[in-house]
């Protein structure tokens, strides 16, 4: 049985397959509508027809208006641009284009703006009446769309490391998944620095930055003087809580310590 990630890869690289074939769809019926347009638009000029009364010229998109034509052209022509950034964008070359210029095609975004670019497309084909391969092919991408933003909105961000066939083989190599090392990171000490707290006053290597090192002994107590560093032995001293020492005098014995015992008959006892 495949692992989960397996069915997300499969299942993703589906999607923009169709995702790249209504795409390429599109692109064809472009050329064929832009085409069709501007042979309707001559024989119109050929035979001198009044359309004046028309909406558009017959059997063509161009409407019947001042500068109808240039501007059902300059449609047809930014559809096919955009088509061809997207399927660009789906084949994922070239990455570093997408990343600096167009970062919502990159592959450090989701789908949901590629699915927004593809419905929109499909929406300005659909609000102009074409033949039926036009018809089919703006459905077709215009359902594509739909599902490109539903993934989006599950997989955000994810979604194209998902479906990437080289992040697939970079993570197939090991046996643990990759991720990111969030611990923080510690300086290792030089080995020289252990070797001189043991060595004490024997020479030491240099270590990383490329001073050498003199432990506790006596070269290190010289080098401190030598910048202007004064190392004092610290003066004897008892804490807090010790019991104050006895106090010596001429009466003192070994038994000085011992309290004097004491009789009823007489203080002291001789």
């Amino acid at each position: 049985m495949l692992p989960p990630r397996a069915y997300f890869f499969i299942g993703l690289n589906g999607v923009r397959a169709l995702s790249i074939i209504s795409l390429l769809l599109v692109f064809a019926s472009s050329i064929f509508v832009l085409v069709n347009d501007v042979e309707a638009v001559n024989r119109s000029m050929k035979s001198g027809a009044d359309m004046t009364d028309c909406d558009y010229i017959e059997g063509s998109t161009v409407p019947n208006q001042p500068a109808g034509v240039f501007w059902a052209v300059v449609n047809r022509l930014l559809i096919i641009f955009q088509v061809v950034v997207l399927i660009l964008s789906e084949l994922g070359w070239p990455a570093a284009f997408f990343e600096r210029f167009f970062p919502v095609l990159g592959p450090h975004f989701g789908l949901g703006a590629l699915g927004i670019f593809q419905c929109l497309i499909g929406a300005t084909i659909l609000s102009h009446h074409v033949d039926d391969f036009t018809l089919v092919a703006a459905f077709f991408l215009f359902a594509v769309g739909c599902l490109n933003m539903l993934l989006g909105l599950v997989f955000r961000e994810r979604a194209k490391e998902k479906r990437s066939i080289m992040a697939w083989r970079a993570e197939a190599k090991g046996v643990l998944p990759t991720h990111k090392d969030l611990r923080p990171q510690f300086a290792r000490p030089g080995s020289t620095f252990v070797n001189s707290m043991f060595k004490g006053s024997e020479r030491a290597q240099p270590d990383e930055f490329g001073q050498k090192g003199y432990g506790f002994g006596r070269q290190g107590e010289k080098a401190a003087g030598l910048k202007g560093f004064l190392i004092s032995k610290p003066l004897e001293s008892l804490p807090r809580y010790a019991p104050p020492p006895p106090r010596s005098d001429s009466r003192s014995s070994s038994r000085a310590g011992t309290p004097e015992p004491t009789f009823k008959s007489s203080p002291t006892a001789l």
